[in-house]
C-alpha cells in the first residue's frame, strides 16, 4: 500500500506544485535553447558572440581542434551563458521536483522520472501538464472528502483511536 498525503501537507502541496510549474517551464525551455546551441555547434561548428566590435550578434567559427586556447574572439559568449543558465535552472527544477515528490509521498521512480524532465527535450512540457492535472485531481477529491465527512479517520492512528473512545462509552 502506498503512502498517501497528509491532510495538513495540502497547502504545502499547492505552493509545491505552483514552483514547480513555474520551474518545469524554465527548465524546458532553457534545455530547447541549450538542444539549439548544442545543433549550431556541433552541427554547423559556429559559436554565437554578443556585442562583439564587428556586430552586435555574431557567429564565430570554431577553432581548429588543439587551438581551442588561442581562439579567444571578442564579445560575450552566449553559447556558454545558456549552457550555465540551464545547469542552474536545473538545479532549482530538481528542488522543485523533490518539494513536490516529497509531500506526494509518491516512490522514487516518480523522482527520476520528473527529473528526467529537465534533461529531455520537450518532456519537461508534457510532464508538466501531466502531474499538474493529476495532482489537481488528487487534492480536489481529497478535500472535497474532508468537507464531506470532516472526522479525522483518514490515518490509521486515527481510525484506532477512535474505536477505542468508543469501546469506552
Amino acid at each position: 500500500m502506498q503512502l498517501q498525503p497528509k491532510p495538513a501537507d495540502y497547502p504545502r502541496i499547492r505552493k509545491a506544485l505552483n514552483v514547480y510549474k513555474v520551474t518545469s517551464v524554465i527548465t524546458g525551455v532553457m534545455l530547447l535553447l541549450l538542444t539549439a546551441v548544442m545543433i549550431m555547434k556541433y552541427g554547423f561548428n559556429v559559436q554565437l558572440y554578443l556585442f562583439s566590435p564587428e556586430a552586435f550578434a555574431k557567429f564565430e567559427p570554431l577553432p581548429a581542434e588543439g587551438l581551442e586556447g588561442d581562439f579567444q574572439p571578442a564579445g560575450f559568449d552566449l553559447f556558454k551563458a545558456i549552457l550555465i543558465a540551464h545547469g542552474w535552472f536545473y538545479v532549482v527544477y530538481l528542488i522543485s521536483d523533490f518539494m513536490l515528490w516529497s509531500p506526494m509521498r509518491w516512490g522514487f521512480l516518480r523522482f527520476l522520472v520528473i527529473a528526467l524532465g529537465g534533461v529531455i527535450p520537450f518532456m519537461s512540457f508534457f510532464l508538466e501538464a501531466r502531474i499538474v492535472r493529476e495532482v489537481n485531481r488528487f487534492l480536489a477529491e481529497r478535500e472535497a472528502a474532508l468537507a464531506a465527512d470532516p472526522t479525522p479517520t483518514s490515518s490509521p492512528a486515527a481510525a484506532s483511536a477512535a474505536k477505542s473512545s468508543e469501546g469506552q462509552s
